[in-house]
């Protein structure tokens, strides 16, 4: 259960309502997500986030897709119902197929296995993956 109520477009202030317009014409949407109508109770967290969220998910030496799809991973690992909805849609939306989503969360599965095996293990890392 929430812990507070979403602030809407018609009730948010003037910093926020900044805030509100920049996610919407940046997106190219009409809408706000739930995320910001709740971090929206405290504004410079808002904006920070926001800011901080529009320069690294910017097209850059990873397109947009493999960014949502890292998103995605990141998210089932740390079990954010929220982010995994929100970046599945994001990731559809940037062209992610059914076929894709089920190979992504096959390999998010075996690393954490996998990784929950090498840390048991206590393996040590190969010289041969350190950088020289």
């Amino acid at each position: 259960m929430p812990v507070a109520k979403p602030i809407e477009y018609e009730d948010a202030n003037a910093e926020v309502r900044a805030v509100y317009d920049d996610i919407m014409k940046t997106r190219g949407s009409d809408w706000i997500n739930n995320f910001w109508k709740y971090l929206a109770h405290d504004p410079k967290t808002l904006r920070r986030t926001w800011e901080s969220v529009k320069e690294v998910m910017a097209p850059g030496a990873l397109d947009p897709l493999v960014k949502e799809l890292v998103y995605v991973a990141v998210s089932v690992t740390n079990n954010c119902e929220y982010c995994i909805h929100s970046h599945i849609a994001g990731a559809r939306a940037k062209g992610m197929s059914d076929s894709m989503l089920g190979e992504l969360l096959a390999v998010v599965g075996m690393a954490n296995e996998t990784n929950r095996l090498a840390n048991g293990w206590q393996v040590p890392v190969d010289e041969a993956f350190k950088v020289k």
